[in-house]
């Protein structure tokens, strides 16, 4: 199974939380500069490291591969890889552990409960100590490794979302182009729709339901340039225009086909991870999904004809269509590492260095976090995935605020939405308000000390 299969999958915080929580302050280790870290980088680097991650298989080679070439440019330098690391497991061994130097964590959810808790080390000292270029990153993945102010991780690699089609299925019934508005995609959907004899759901234009693969609120964030915080980051927001407008067009879509018939459906296909994606089978014809997909593909179902676009926008949002939801990996310096300025050395190899990040690019086949690496002519990808690079390089890209409490907010958000399709809950505007409130509640609740 893929990374990206936990990665992508909102569940509780409570265990993460709790285990971020655990982080002690007298792991701190070092001298000198802030934070820990020497007043000047080390001439030479030399000891021996520890890597955590949450890369498998493929992507867990292309990991092994690019600090093998850290290695190499310093021999006196040796990395132990830690592969499979989930972030409740990475959370845990950041608040006991002191073999842990270097974390990659696979989503920017954490970002604010590693750097509250203190996890994840404050870079900025070194940063300014090794005059790193900050104008390097993309302005989104650089705002969604921040938390109250401090750089306390920097961005590897990133996720973009788009749309995805099938090209055979749009030729036959008559379509050349991939929709770009939501009332485009929904014409188009209900003619690629078919039914069976017994009038249950044979194919499907494009899945709408909340729950389905990568249908989830956040990653429909990019389709209405999606507020979920206020301007000062305190309070939830959720309750704005932006949001009713997509639920509104989402529930009148599901009732012309109905949600029974839907929820039938969508328990009757493969699994996302699958070679039995329903995108992949045919079975859906158009579908959300992040630009890792493209790999999935041309190892799974290399003779499917397709193509990659923007999401479609409502009407009246067609000044943000190019844009797109993003997120990403992120690295940090754990609180306890034993080596601070080494584990920084390779963090900054990790992110910075565009030999590392374009190898990393197309050995995890992710987007590129920093100018340089994606715009390099080094690149291998195939053109389908050129929407992704142009979506991560659009002014209107777009993430989710770090909070104190994780996901939690997004899975009180989906929570809503799943009441909200399926008619279990009626008053919109009462849902969001509520949703704001719970929201609320937890991120006043995690800036009460304990005991």
């Amino acid at each position: 199974m893929n990374t990206h299969s936990t990665r992508r999958r909102i569940g509780a915080v409570t265990a993460l939380a709790a285990a971020a929580a655990m982080v002690l302050a007298s792991c701190s280790s070092g001298s000198g500069g802030g934070d820990g870290f020497a007043d000047t980088a080390p001439e030479k680097l030399s000891g021996t490291l520890s890597l955590w991650h949450f890369f498998t298989d493929r992507e867990a080679a292309a990991i092994e591969s690019v600090v093998g070439d850290f290695e190499k440019a310093n021999p006196d330098v040796k990395v132990q890889i830690h592969s499979g690391q989930d972030d409740e497991k990475l959370a845990k061994k950041l608040a006991t552990g002191t073999d842990i130097d270097v974390a990659i964590s696979g989503s920017t959810d954490s970002v604010g409960l590693f750097c509250a808790s203190g996890s994840f080390r404050d870079l900025d000292p070194v940063i300014k100590r090794d005059g790193i270029d900050m104008s390097q990153f993309t302005d989104v993945a650089k705002s969604y490794t921040s938390f109250a102010g401090k750089q306390c991780a920097l961005p590897m690699l990133a996720d973009a979302y788009g749309l995805y089609y099938n090209t055979e299925l749009l030729s036959a019934a008559g379509f050349t182009n991939p929709p770009k508005t939501l009332a485009e995609l929904e014409d188009m959907a209900l003619k690629l729709t078919t039914y069976n004899a017994d009038g249950s759901i044979k194919t499907l234009g494009f899945n709408p339901l909340m729950g389905f693969y990568e249908n989830q609120p956040v990653n429909y964030t990019g389709v209405i340039g999606g507020k979920w915080m206020s301007d000062d980051g305190t309070k939830s927001a959720l309750d704005n225009q932006g949001w009713k407008d997509l639920a509104t067009w989402q529930k009148g879509f599901i009732d012309k086909i109905g949600y029974d018939k839907l929820k039938a459906f969508t328990a009757g296909v493969g699994d996302e991870w699958s070679a039995d994606n329903a995108f992949q089978t045919g079975q859906v014809a158009m579908n959300m999904d992040g630009e890792w997909r493209v790999a999935f593909i041309a190892d799974q179902a290399p003779d499917l004809q397709y193509g990659t676009a923007p999401f479609p926008v409502p009407d009246g949002y067609q000044d943000i269509y190019g844009g797109g939801y993003t997120t990403g990996t992120i690295a940090g310096v754990a609180r306890g590492s034993q080596h601070p300025d080494l584990a920084w050395a390779l963090l900054k190899y990790l992110t910075t260095d565009t030999g590392a990040v374009v190898k990393l690019a197309n050995g995890i086949k992710n987007v590129p976090t920093t100018k340089a690496a994606l715009t390099s002519g080094d690149l291998t990808y195939p053109d389908q995935f050129k929407t992704f690079l142009d979506i991560a390089a659009s002014p209107h890209l777009i993430s989710v605020p770090a909070t104190a409490i994780g996901h939690a907010n997004q899975t009180t958000f989906q929570t809503f939405w799943e009441q909200w399709q399926s008619g279990q809950a009626t008053d919109l505007d009462a849902g969001l308000a509520k949703a704001d409130q719970d929201i609320d509640n937890a991120l006043a609740l995690s800036e009460t000390p304990a005991g």
